[in-house]
């Protein structure tokens, strides 16, 4: 019984789920933030203002991105 709890891979498997989650998370807000800044760019014709947009919104994002991001590994399982 102690042998498999040492053996078991869960409490690894969930750890490497959440490392994969939080990657996932910094990955896509860089593609979000460009295309923020894009599109603030456009809309304000400012770089400075679209940068100001860009730069805020990505941290906002990844934060509620990786929750989100495990609230549906949980479902999912």
């Amino acid at each position: 019984m102690i042998l498999d709890l040492i053996r078991s891979k869960k409490p690894l498997e969930k750890h490497k789920e959440v490392k994969v989650s939080a990657l996932k998370a910094v990955t896509w807000r860089i593609v979000g933030t460009i295309d923020t800044t894009i599109i603030s760019y456009i809309m304000t014709g400012s770089f400075k203002i679209a940068f100001s947009i860009g730069s805020f919104e990505v941290f906002t994002k990844m934060i509620l991105y990786f929750f989100h991001e495990r609230i549906w590994a949980r479902w999912t399982k």
